[in-house]
């Protein structure tokens, strides 16, 4: 099977109707559970950035109560997971903002959950990788939204 290009796609969403883009919506959204997610915000959390943060903050959290120190192999796998749905939010909203707020988020609670970033390597490699991010992504905001970052930042000491 041929994939059709997004120009292509594009054209031929123009020609069907309302309610023929109701039903294949519907059953892209029933194929994979990351379509449904991607819809759900689109449909329901696009306009409101705030509060999409705080509810992503909120998870991150509870993944981070999860977080097992006492095992290193547990605590990766838990750092991970949570990395991943953070990457997923970044992905869904499509905005420095976002981007920046959460990795923010993710550096902090990672650096006060306890883990020694000194004696293993992948957990400071994670800190380091997401720090970049967060920097990048800082840099690419206007400049009172960066200073307002950065003095954050500076307030947690990170």
């Amino acid at each position: 099977m041929e994939i059709a290009s997004l120009q292509e796609i594009k054209s031929e969403l123009k020609a069907c109707s309302p309610e023929q883009l109701v039903n294949l919506c519907l059953r892209m959204a029933k194929f994979k559970k990351e379509n449904k997610e991607l819809l759900g915000y689109l449909l329901f959390s696009a306009e409101k950035e705030t509060e999409f943060i705080k509810n992503a903050k909120l998870q991150m959290d509870t993944e981070f109560t999860s977080l097992n120190s006492s095992q290193m192999y547990l605590a990766k796998k838990t750092l991970r997971k949570a990395l991943r749905s953070v990457n997923k939010f970044i992905r869904f909203s499509n905005s420095v903002n976002v981007e920046a707020a959460l990795l923010l988020h993710f550096c902090f609670k990672l650096k006060s959950s306890g883990l020694s970033m000194i004696e293993n390597s992948v957990v400071g490699n994670i800190y380091a990788q997401n720090y970049k991010k967060m920097n990048a992504a800082i840099n690419k905001m206007h400049e009172d939204l960066q200073y307002d970052f950065r003095d954050t930042i500076t307030k947690l000491n990170l």
